[in-house]
């Protein structure tokens, strides 16, 4: 059995799409950057797919670039969340408004 690209690029984008909602929809601030490392790797698995596809491997240099920046973030985000559980102890994004007037 062979795999082909729309294989890949459907999955890429369900994936992706459950991402979106997740962020949309959820109020918990650790699913949230669950869902947005969701739909990075989506993304990951769509630079792979066009790069296996068309024989070149840039897209998985630029895969490496994107774990970097997803780590990263993930480091931030975390620190941030562990920041404001313990000045707040929730992780309710609606009752976190330390931002707001």
């Amino acid at each position: 059995m062979e795999l082909n690209l729309n294989l890949f690029l459907v999955l890429s984008a369900v994936l992706f799409s459950i991402g979106v909602v997740g962020v949309l929809v959820r109020r918990n601030a650790i699913v949230i950057f669950m869902c947005i490392e969701l739909m990075l790797n989506s993304i990951n698995l769509s630079l792979v797919s066009f790069s296996s596809f068309l024989g070149n491997d840039s897209g998985q240099v630029f895969v490496f670039f994107v774990l970097t920046v997803a780590a990263a973030e993930a480091a931030v985000g975390l620190a941030i969340v562990i920041s404001l559980y313990r000045n707040k102890e929730t992780l309710d994004i609606n009752k976190i408004n330390i931002l707001k007037w």
